[in-house]
């Protein structure tokens, strides 16, 4: 299989930008339709499958990036010399976990959720650009809402938010009862004492 003209250019656009680009966009570049163009991004993918090329297509959301698979990260960072990033704490993978689940939600509801101040944790995370500001809920105070990026679905291998796993899943403590153990505050809770109490 090879790939076509069409192909060949948004090959070309997709290794130049080296970041997620837009389907609508390349499609109004090249004088393509959506359709066609989500069309000839997955033939560009599979060719790459087939012939087990180190690089990869990915899809996130309606974007495509050009990325190197992920058993060649060692030899590229050996190669240019990159650092390795440092992981996210536990109480920023918790704050992420609120968020991207819950999304768009206020800092009140993060911190009504966790019980502790989350202030610097959602500051850290927008500098990261994990999570971005998406507005002002129609709370008192209008406080601003934030939601997950795209660097965030490129971080975690996933395509949109329906790649998450579903809340609670191998939590063997889990209670049947859809019950909150004592002193928990449960995601309702906290979203009906956001909307009396505001951020």
């Amino acid at each position: 299989m090879q790939l076509n003209d069409f192909q060949n250019k948004l090959l070309a656009v997709l290794f130049a930008a080296g970041e997620p680009l837009e389907a609508s966009r390349m499609a109004e570049a090249l004088g393509l339709s959506l359709s066609e163009t989500h069309g000839l991004c997955a033939g560009i993918g599979d060719l790459l499958d087939g012939e087990a090329s180190p690089l990869e297509l990915r899809r996130l959301g309606d974007s495509y990036q050009l990325c190197a698979r992920a058993e060649y990260a060692p030899v590229i960072r050996q190669v240019l010399e990159l650092k390795r990033n440092a992981p996210l704490s536990a109480a920023a993978l918790e704050v992420l976990a609120v968020i991207a689940y819950n999304q768009p939600v206020t800092r009140g509801f993060v911190e009504q959720v966790r019980g502790v101040d989350s202030s610097s944790v959602v500051a850290s995370l927008v500098e990261k650009g994990l999570v971005e500001e998406a507005g002002r809920m129609e709370l008192p105070g209008r406080p601003i809402a934030y939601r997950t990026t795209a660097a965030f679905l490129r971080c975690f291998g996933l395509e949109n938010l329906g790649d998450l796993p579903p809340v609670g899943e191998n939590r063997e403590d889990e209670d049947l009862s859809g019950e909150e153990p004592d002193g928990q505050l449960s995601f309702g809770d906290a979203m009906e004492m956001e909307e009396e109490g505001g951020a």
